[in-house]
């Protein structure tokens, strides 16, 4: 599933797939045309650099990601 959210806060910065991936020190654009296409999430890290860079919320960006990275820290919390 794409995630458009990400999609129009890199294009309302006028940024191309290509420039937000060497302001995030990759070498291509593939991860960011990865994560554009649903196909993977960035490092919970790279999210967050990602959402001050566009200058948007990280749920807004990442919702998937920030909720698989709770119900991770809920299932530590249980089981510690």
């Amino acid at each position: 599933m794409k995630n458009a959210n990400l999609i129009k806060a890199r294009e309302k910065k006028k940024l191309t797939q290509e420039q937000l991936a060497k302001i995030l020190g990759y070498k291509g654009k593939q991860s960011v045309a990865n994560w554009e296409n649903g196909y993977i999430s960035p490092p919970l890290e790279t999210a967050m650099r990602i959402s001050k860079i566009l200058e948007e919320d990280l749920f807004f960006l990442f919702e998937n990601l920030v909720q698989e990275s709770h119900t991770k820290e809920k299932g530590e919390k249980e089981v510690g």
